[in-house]
């Protein structure tokens, strides 16, 4: 026996010589077992996967690579044209060191692979998939715990279809971006699903189509800068802080989308700044803070921009003047329910743009001869609404009842003179079904009120995190 003073009480505490070996030996084990356990956790700093390099390495260009079902360690480096089949049963875990998986060549595949866990590093753009090649597929793979989804840089002639990018947790602005263009030209983004990224962002690039994409729950669906010659098509753009924004970009096409749930206090669903040529046609546009932004555009002399056959409704704004510059057609736009169909910021009208045929709910006139045109023309006169379009901060009080009493009071006596806002000279009184193509046209939607044809889901804003809507 061996005694062992006792300071707490100054009296003698007797140990058995050998419950000290035993007790080192439980904290050893104990310890081995804590290091055990961490090598097992996905991305921990020692993961213990097997690595998938070695097969790639060994695949002659042309050949399928499909590996056992199962956890591989990245990252992965596709050198030379081969065909990478996960078969959704691969998942290559980044460890959290750089990017998952780079594809630097030309002409391979890479499908049906679960991507995760990238690297932190904003100035290395640590991605899930990083393409440096062209005529490149990517499909059918799904991207989650990445700081980029997937990322083109000098990337063209690429397809990318199917997959599906999550991104949670953090501010937007520390977010990567779910699916990023950077000098790609002829590249096709189709069906792709992305939740949570910060941007889906194509810059310095052209000629690419972007169709059948779902972007919700991000900051902005689709920034584009300095890009031209861009189709934009049948995608859903829902609950992000900005839908589709355009700047300093030329030719760009923006058609059958539907966009909605922009409800920032600037979140407009559809941005233009300093672009020239761009067609916006046959959108939904419905539920955001502001229909369409129009912002010193277009920009290039002799140019037009085009904004035709649109659904804008239950907006806060329906279209914004940030400058109001020759230029712009408005032809055939449904405006519906907007708080403030057209509104001008800083002082600015909307009378240097070409009003055609449009539809006005509150329209206030008749059709003497029957022939769905307005007798009169259609007028907007800004009255008090001047004070929350030249100050923000009083938009705060539209809406409200003094705001109301004041505009009242000024339309019945006015202290100064009004300001013409628009004047489309043939407004249309409703829609003539019979001279539009049957099948899903945003002005068929007229007849049966604006949601009558689409279904609940695509107009479902989704929720955050926290359960409430965005």
């Amino acid at each position: 026996m061996t005694e062992v003073l006792n300071h707490s009480h100054g009296q003698p505490r007797r140990w058995h010589r050998r419950t000290i070996p035993v007790a080192a030996l439980i904290l050893a084990t104990a310890a081995s077992l804590l290091l055990i356990g961490q090598s097992f956790v996905a991305g921990g700093p020692s993961a213990s996967y097997p690595p998938l390099q070695p097969l790639l390495d060994a695949a002659a260009p042309g050949r399928l690579v499909s590996p056992p079902a199962g956890t591989y360690s990245g990252p992965v480096v596709i050198s030379r044209p081969v065909v990478l089949d996960g078969r959704g049963e691969v998942t290559i875990d980044g460890l959290g060191e750089g990017s998952v998986l780079t594809i630097d060549t030309d002409g391979a595949q890479v499908r049906g692979l679960h991507i995760r866990n990238s690297g932190r590093e904003h100035n290395r753009l640590d991605s899930g998939i990083k393409v440096r090649g062209s005529f490149n597929i990517i499909k059918d793979n799904l991207v989650e715990d990445t700081l980029f989804g997937i990322d083109l840089e000098q990337a063209h002639n690429t397809i990318v279809r199917r997959n599906r990018v999550r991104q949670q947790g953090g501010e937007h602005g520390l977010r990567g971006d779910g699916i990023r263009l950077w000098y790609s030209f002829d590249n096709r983004i189709t069906d792709n699903e992305i939740d949570g990224a910060r941007d889906f962002l194509i810059l310095d690039s052209g000629r690419d189509r972007i169709t059948g994409n779902l972007v919700k729950n991000g900051r902005y669906g689709l920034f584009i800068v300095n890009t031209d010659q861009l189709e934009i098509s049948g995608n859903r753009f829902l609950g992000n802080d900005m839908g589709i924004f355009a700047l300093e970009s030329e030719g760009i096409v923006v058609r059958d989308n539907l966009i909605a749930g922009s409800r920032k206090a600037f979140g407009s669903a559809v941005g233009v700044k300093e672009s020239s040529g761009v067609v916006i046609e046959d959108n939904v546009i419905v539920r955001n803070a502001i229909g369409i932004t129009l912002d010193n555009s277009p920009y290039e002399p002799d140019t037009v921009n085009r904004v035709r056959h649109n659904v804008v409704g239950y907006n806060a704004i329906g279209v914004s003047f940030l400058m109001d510059r020759a230029g712009n057609e408005l032809e055939g736009n449904w405006f519906k329910g907007n708080l403030a169909q057209v509104a001008g910021r800083g002082g600015a009208t909307a009378t240097a743009s070409t009003w055609i045929a449009n539809i006005w709910d509150d329209y206030q006139g008749f059709d003497s001869d029957g022939d769905r045109v307005g007798d009169t023309p259609y007028e907007r006169w800004v009255y008090s609404d001047r004070l929350w379009m030249d100050v923000p901060m009083a938009g705060f009080f539209r809406g409200s009842v003094s705001l109301a009493v004041l505009d009242f009071v000024e339309r019945l006596a006015p202290f100064s003179e009004p300001t013409l806002l628009l004047r489309d000279l043939r407004p249309q009184l409703r829609a003539n079904i019979d001279q539009i193509p049957p099948h899903d046209h945003p002005l068929a939607l007229v007849e049966g009120g604006i949601t009558a044809r689409l279904p609940a889901a695509a107009l479902a804003i989704p929720e955050d995190r926290e359960g409430t809507t965005r």
